[in-house]
């Protein structure tokens, strides 16, 4: 979650379990996850997820 207690949205570089991770899509209210070599699995708890940066400081950084 954020420090403002959101759901990770589309686009957000999320931690799941320490494993750093992108949100990729949001299916019937699951969240998926695609680390580059892994491929994409689904979150086992969104509300577990900690967003790391969401899409728009990525895409500021030149990430996305």
């Amino acid at each position: 979650m954020t420090a403002t207690g959101q759901l990770p949205e589309v686009g957000d570089e999320v931690m799941d379990d320490g494993t750093r991770a992108i949100v990729t899509d949001i299916r019937r209210g699951v969240t998926w996850l695609r680390r580059p070599g892994r491929g994409e699995w689904p979150a086992e708890d969104s509300g577990r997820l900690t967003v790391t940066r969401t899409r728009a400081e990525r895409i500021a950084a030149g990430d996305a």
